[in-house]
């Protein structure tokens, strides 16, 4: 999904101007015709903006004002300003209130697209480095998730419910869907977050060493124990204790850990008195554990005790508009991280991502785009680096995967819809933001094969192409005949030629031309 621009002008005219160059980019867009008008929409979590261009002259609050209440308010968004004065004065005072950079009216398109693109990269990759920072404390926060899924942020405000009590939380979904991010963001967001989140791996632990990792042994409890050792439990006296895999523990475990749960105490091996805690359990599973309790392989007790605050994350193949942000978060830390400068991921290669089946979810793209990063020797990711992807066959949906031409059903290859662009770091993720006559232009060279193998028709080729151009410059049809180099009466002749007229509804050139 694209970002989502907010542009503030009291001049409607230069306010429709600067919203169409800013959609044909391909951000969204949102408007606003005053100061106070733009930290209303500002103000408002639901609004996601990412960017804003914001005029410097305005009657009541002018755009000073705004940065100034911006800072006040802790709103840490990139502002562009611009305004019909280009004075040295004008410039150092709106940066040093916070702008990310200066235009001056009229600002060409180029400019325009440069300066977004610089402010986003900028912001793209400090977020990075504060997402970096939390996780090397361990105090994540739900800020630090990446996602536009409607799914995930419904279960995210579920979680940010419950990191407000001291209720038992239990996270459920495939490996690799982010169940520990989840349990450090709940840590991170409580009153707990002082203390230290002590995550254990419940499937990994061998069966007789269980009780003495969770519980702790006095010294000379057991063959080997050379020393005492206090157990996870008490590590997270006061803090969180994230049990992933509970549904692999040992029965033997499961009851002590049912009446630490309960008591508030545990009893180390060999210790002759329990050890009181104050422990707040979340535990995750992929397994099915109701199953496991009708089986008899997990306590029901304990099942009822872990499982009072359910939260289900769904796999990454039903959230698949999540993919491009994940996509460019990985780029940035991997790029960093190996000192490469690998910088954007092309359409064809996005697209495959995008339609993956991800069986390892989020950790599964994440490995992905660290071999592709390290595989990478220019500075974009191709097809080339995702071979493992490029070569997986992907499930066809008959309501995604054709696409109607002139009559004739022809099929896309593996991409989701709508198609995506390229993205770079901090740039968009190429979403196209209009369509005409409900289809959704693709981009040209996609559909150039039929299912036989056969190339299409020129006709189809040509009119996906004026239908993709009608599309990118927003049905301005001067600007599309001049960038298709034919002449507007041309243009006009091929729509009615090929039967587009009609599909297009009543195209209005708006060009002024």
């Amino acid at each position: 999904m694209a970002e989502r621009i907010l542009i503030v002008d009291d001049d409607p005219v230069q306010r429709r101007l600067v919203e169409a160059m800013t959609a044909r980019f391909g951000y969204e867009t949102m408007t606003a015709d005053s100061g106070d008008a733009a930290l209303a929409i500002l103000s408002d979590s639901s609004n996601a903006i990412d960017g804003v261009i914001l005029d410097l002259v305005m009657p009541d609050l002018d755009g000073l004002g705004v940065l100034a209440q911006m800072r006040e308010r802790s709103i840490a968004i990139p502002v562009i300003v611009q305004t019909a004065h280009g004075g040295i004065d004008n410039v150092v005072t709106a940066m040093r209130a916070g702008a990310a950079d200066f235009v001056v009216k009229p600002a060409s398109p180029e400019r325009v697209q440069v300066s977004l693109r610089n402010a986003l990269a900028t912001r793209a990759l400090a977020g990075e480095l504060t997402r970096l920072k939390r996780t090397q404390s361990g105090t994540l926060t739900f800020k630090d998730i990446i996602t536009r899924s409607a799914r995930m942020h419904a279960v995210l405000r579920g979680a940010e419910k419950a990191a407000s009590s001291q209720i038992p939380v239990s996270i459920g979904g495939e490996s690799g869907v982010g169940k520990e991010l989840i349990a450090r963001s709940i840590h991170g967001s409580s009153t707990r977050r002082a203390k230290q989140l002590v995550a254990v791996n419940c499937g990994a632990i061998p069966d007789n060493l269980v009780e003495s990792i969770l519980f702790g042994h006095e010294k000379g409890a057991f063959t080997g124990a050379t020393e005492r050792h206090s157990g996870k439990f008490v590590e997270a006296d006061g803090g969180t204790l994230f049990l992933d895999e509970v549904g692999a523990l040992p029965p033997a475990a499961q009851v002590k850990l049912l009446r630490a749960i309960q008591e508030g105490e545990v009893e180390p091996v060999g210790a002759r008195k329990p050890v009181k805690v104050d422990v707040r359990v979340i535990s995750a599973t992929n397994r099915d554990l109701m199953a496991d309790v009708k089986s008899g392989r997990f306590r029901e007790d304990l099942f009822y005790r872990l499982h009072v605050f359910p939260i289900s994350i769904p796999p990454l193949r039903e959230r698949s508009e999540d993919i491009p942000d994940l996509v460019r978060h990985f780029l940035i830390r991997f790029a960093t991280e190996e000192g490469k400068r690998v910088r954007s991921v092309s359409a064809q290669a996005l697209q495959l991502l995008a339609a993956h089946r991800w069986p390892g979810n989020v950790r599964q793209l994440e490995n992905t785009i660290f071999r592709a990063v390290v595989l990478a020797d220019g500075d974009e990711i191709g097809v080339d680096e995702i071979p493992q992807v490029a070569m997986t066959p992907v499930e066809t949906h008959a309501e995604s995967n054709t696409f109607s031409a002139t009559g004739n059903e022809a099929a896309l290859p593996p991409v989701v819809s709508p198609p995506l662009g390229p993205i770079t770091i901090g740039d968009h993720a190429g979403w196209p933001s209009t369509a005409v006559a409900g289809n959704m232009a693709t981009p040209p060279g996609v559909l150039t094969m039929l299912n036989d193998g056969d190339v299409r028709p020129l006709e189809e080729i040509e009119a996906e192409v004026i239908r993709f151009a009608i599309t990118h410059y927003r049905g301005q049809m001067s600007e599309v005949a001049r960038k298709l180099q034919i002449g507007r009466s041309t243009l006009y002749r091929k729509l009615e030629s090929l039967g587009l007229s009609a599909e297009a509804g009543p195209l209005t050139d708006v060009s002024g031309e």
